[in-house]
């Protein structure tokens, strides 16, 4: 999927858009979803979807497929917001907010109002935030991404730190594929009992193939001369669309009125 992704940032149909231009729309949704209303939040989620679908002509597929997991992630946390639990002695204290609930030996476990309304909240929030970083993603190669972080005075050494992670994100995802591949081909996950040692020793191979590979880029960079800061290479084809900049200036104001009516 990560290959997948890197692959749709360098042929979607905003490649050549002014990377500044595509960051600074994203910025300025980002910090209107922190603080909206969630009607104003999954406005903000349906804009950008269309953005990344229609002008960008990101696959749908592939598309609900990442908000799928994303959203997968931001659906495990709303449990601990929406069930809460008080003992029986203090149900009366509790009885407005209850939705419903039940009697667990001295406690009484329920699903809080309270809890469902900050629950919405905070995954509109979540959800809207994320498709935003999902069209940075989609519409912007992550080197380009980096080199207007550069231009923008943000440190060289936290620049290389990110490059370096986010290169070894695709070898770990290459490794692991390979080891489980061969792996599963062995019959390794036939049982639960041997799946678990499959798993142990993938993770062993994983962290040994991670340091062999590590030391050879050291020593590859070593060869070439590193002095300490990767140049990026980066075309200087972009385009500043008047189109989309006053598409983007009117959606955030029609935004932020609706946020304050």
């Amino acid at each position: 999927m990560t290959l997948q992704i890197d692959t749709l940032a360098y042929t979607n149909r905003l490649r050549w858009l002014a990377p500044q231009q595509k960051l600074l729309l994203a910025i300025a949704l980002l910090i209107i979803a922190a603080f909206a209303h969630p009607q104003v939040q999954i406005l903000i989620t349906i804009w950008i979807s269309i953005w990344t679908v229609v002008y960008a002509g990101i696959p749908a597929k592939i598309y609900l497929k990442l908000v799928y997991i994303g959203s997968l992630f931001c659906l495990t946390s709303l449990p601990a917001l929406l069930i809460n639990g008080v003992e029986t002695s203090h149900i009366n204290l509790v009885h407005n907010d209850s939705v419903t609930g039940l009697t667990l030996g001295n406690f009484y476990v329920y699903v809080s109002r309270h809890g469902i309304e900050q629950g919405f909240t905070i995954l509109t929030r979540a959800i809207s935030s994320l498709f935003c970083l999902y069209f940075i993603i989609l519409t912007t190669p992550f080197t380009e991404i980096l080199q207007t972080m550069r231009r923008v005075g943000f440190p060289v050494l936290l620049t290389d730190l990110l490059l370096l992670m986010y290169r070894f994100i695709f070898v770990l995802l290459n490794t692991a594929s390979e080891l489980w591949t061969a792996q599963q081909s062995r019959g390794g996950y036939r049982t639960f009992k041997t799946g678990i040692k499959s798993l142990s020793l993938l993770i062993g191979q994983l962290l040994k193939r991670t340091f062999i590979n590590y030391r050879q880029i050291s020593l590859t960079l070593a060869s070439r001369g590193f002095n300490g800061e990767f140049k990026f290479w980066h075309p200087q084809r972009y385009f500043v669309s008047k189109r989309y900049g006053i598409e983007a200036i009117i959606g955030c104001v029609i935004l932020i009125i609706l946020e304050f009516r």
